[in-house]
């Protein structure tokens, strides 16, 4: 099911893949490159209703709006912020998650909007090959329970790249950013993808 929610930044869109019995929202929004047909969030949306997390796939109004390029950073805070009252019920906790861009937005709103966690997927800790370029200060300021699930070979930060803090970080052997793995790999592509949804029904099940 999908509804459309106007933000300061436009017409969002949120689609829910329902749990039968919901102790948790999971809130994910996409990246500066893609949307919800994401692999790894296409993944979270197939696992975790069946362990009770009601997973809300957002799409930001740049997306639903059919642009090429996303905005500013402040832009997709305003967009999040404004989906942000349509995701939780009464007596359930709300996990603000994203992929790469969508991590960072997680992050920077984590605390002034309540979220209960951040769930990071690909967090872009810096520009391939500019590693001086760090992000992370907002990692570090999110001020809640967090969880980076991070590709072993992600050139926009490499699990060992990340610094220490207070979050829990998965690695997804072999995964670039998009958490796909070569042919070669000594995993599959589905068990790359079991790696990261395993984690992540582990950790929300300490959340509550």
């Amino acid at each position: 099911m999908s509804e459309t929610v106007d933000t300061d930044a436009g017409t969002a869109r949120i689609t829910w893949h329902r749990a039968r019995r919901s102790r948790l929202v999971l809130a994910v929004g996409h990246g500066a490159g893609g949307g919800v047909e994401a692999r790894d969030l296409q993944a979270l949306a197939r696992v975790l209703p069946g362990h009770g997390v009601t997973v809300a796939l957002v799409e930001q109004p740049w997306r639903v709006a059919g642009k090429k390029v996303a905005p500013a950073p402040g832009t997709l805070d305003a967009g999040w912020r404004g989906v942000w009252p349509a995701l939780g019920g009464p007596g359930v906790p709300v996990v603000a998650g994203g992929r790469s861009a969508g991590a960072r937005v997680a992050c920077r709103t984590a605390r002034d909007l309540g979220a209960r966690a951040v769930l990071a997927l690909s967090f872009p800790l810096h520009p391939p090959g500019r590693p001086e370029r760090s992000r992370a200060d907002e990692l570090l300021g999110a001020g809640v329970p967090t969880l980076v699930v991070q590709g072993g070979r992600d050139p926009f930060g490499r699990p060992e790249e990340f610094p220490r803090g207070s979050y829990d970080l998965v690695e997804v052997p072999c995964g670039d950013h998009g958490f796909a793995v070569p042919k070669r790999a000594p995993l599959t592509q589905e068990e790359a993808l079991r790696t990261l949804t395993d984690a992540v029904v582990r950790w929300t099940g300490t959340l509550v």
